[in-house]
């Protein structure tokens, strides 16, 4: 059983900045891997970024490298999403979820992750 709590969401002018935080509990493992996707209403789940808590190469959606950036801290079992330069496109509930035995070529793939936390609300305003 893993629980994820997402907090740091908010109200911010496009080009502002916000960090998002996903904190884990449970059975968390080294191999495991964490997702941050956004959805608005009558879309599906799009893929923001992604890491590994063992470590190595962060991956990101086409529409947010170079912008946001995803880092963990293994000692608080805490994912971040630092997001800088927001547009009023970022507007969106942002989840963070982890995934098992996920490759590089699964991280953008919703449904290979089994656990969710339950959103948060991010609103950037033009």
């Amino acid at each position: 059983q893993v629980q994820l709590v997402e907090s740091g969401g908010g109200l911010v002018q496009a080009g502002g900045s916000l960090r998002l935080s996903c904190a884990a509990s449970g059975r968390i493992f080294i191999s495991d891997a964490m997702g941050w996707f956004r959805q608005i209403p009558g879309n599906e789940r799009e893929f923001v970024a992604g890491i590994r808590w063992s470590g190595g190469s962060a991956y990101y959606g086409d529409s947010v490298k170079g912008r946001f950036t995803i880092s963990r801290d293994n000692a608080k079992n805490t994912v971040y999403l630092q997001m800088n330069s927001l547009k009023p496109d970022d507007t969106a509930v942002y989840y963070c979820a982890l995934g098992k035995f996920m490759t590089p070529q699964l991280m953008g793939e919703s449904r290979r992750y089994a656990d969710w936390g339950q959103g948060t609300q991010v609103t950037v305003s033009s």
